[in-house]
């Protein structure tokens, strides 16, 4: 059976997972709708510009840029070889998208690699985190800026957990984050700005989350994560990841990066917690990490 290049398109357009072409010199040329949906970046803003140029940035789970150096895709138009990774996207909003990306070569008729293929696919958690803030809404403990649980049902959710950790015996920590400097930027960039990235970063969070943690906004500036079911070593390596997903993260303003970074305080709940005492803990370890020149984490 043959399709037209008009099917074929359309075919392609309609994609669940997004897709682009490469040439050699990494120039995207093509951009399908569900790449548009995933990513906010129109085709007519990225046709024509490098993948690297403030677009994509991939970036892995340590926080190493990707887009500048050998990125898989960069690797596959290379060597001709296809790979797969796990890798996090840039949002046009800002924030941190996970997504599992597969490269395969564009080759001509002759078989000369002459670009590239990216099919992406969004494996956050999203459509779990939409049900979450229906309900959040009903209940009204919904922040309204960031789409968080606001700190009325932080309170309630950790009294819960503590309650299942009485009675059951499972673990669950702390993570009580602060952006660094946001008066400043505030004062800098303006409120509206400073609101722009107060959502991305809540974004980060609903992307990058597992469906059974709970993030949510304390107040102000400061966000507070309810990690379920975790030892030490989890809970210190994912708060590093969201840090660094934070601080590899950015708003573009008038052709000008714009970023920030959060200081975080960790710690797993012990046996004789109280809602205070775990607060006061976490809040005196994120201390601890302004103290030590910030975008940092402390754990205890």
């Amino acid at each position: 059976m043959n399709f037209s290049k008009d099917a074929c398109t359309k075919i392609i357009d309609n994609l669940y997972d997004g897709l682009y072409l490469l040439d050699k010199e990494r120039t995207i040329t093509y951009w399908n709708k569900s790449a548009e949906k995933i990513s906010g970046f129109k085709a007519d803003e990225v046709i024509g510009r490098s993948c690297s140029d403030n677009i994509l940035t991939h970036v892995d789970a340590d926080g190493n840029s990707l887009c500048q150096g050998m990125c898989p895709l960069a690797a596959v138009i290379s060597d001709g070889i296809p790979r797969e990774a796990e890798v996090y996207m840039h949002h046009k909003d800002g924030h941190r998208i996970p997504v599992l990306i597969r490269g395969t070569p564009l080759t001509d008729e002759k078989g000369t690699v002459i670009g590239g293929i990216e099919l992406f696919t969004d494996i956050s958690h999203q459509a779990g985190y939409e049900l979450r803030i229906k309900e959040l809404e009903k209940l009204a403990m919904l922040d309204s800026l960031t789409q968080l649980a606001n700190r009325r049902y932080l309170e309630k959710e950790i009294r819960n957990r503590l309650e299942e950790k009485k009675r059951f015996q499972i673990p669950f920590g702390i993570l009580l984050m602060d952006i660094d400097h946001f008066k400043h930027f505030n004062d800098t960039y303006g409120h509206d700005t400073g609101d722009e990235v107060l959502k991305y970063i809540a974004q980060t969070f609903i992307h990058n989350s597992r469906p059974f943690d709970m993030y949510g906004r304390w107040g102000g500036e400061e966000f507070l994560g309810i990690i379920r079911n975790i030892d030490t070593q989890a809970l210190w390596d994912l708060g590093n990841r969201l840090r660094l997903l934070v601080q590899n993260s950015y708003l573009i303003r008038e052709n000008k990066k714009l970023k920030i970074t959060i200081s975080m305080g960790a710690t797993l709940v012990k046996v004789n917690d109280t809602i205070e005492s775990v607060i006061k803990r976490a809040d005196q370890l994120m201390y601890e990490s302004k103290q030590k020149g910030r975008n940092s984490l402390t754990l205890g």
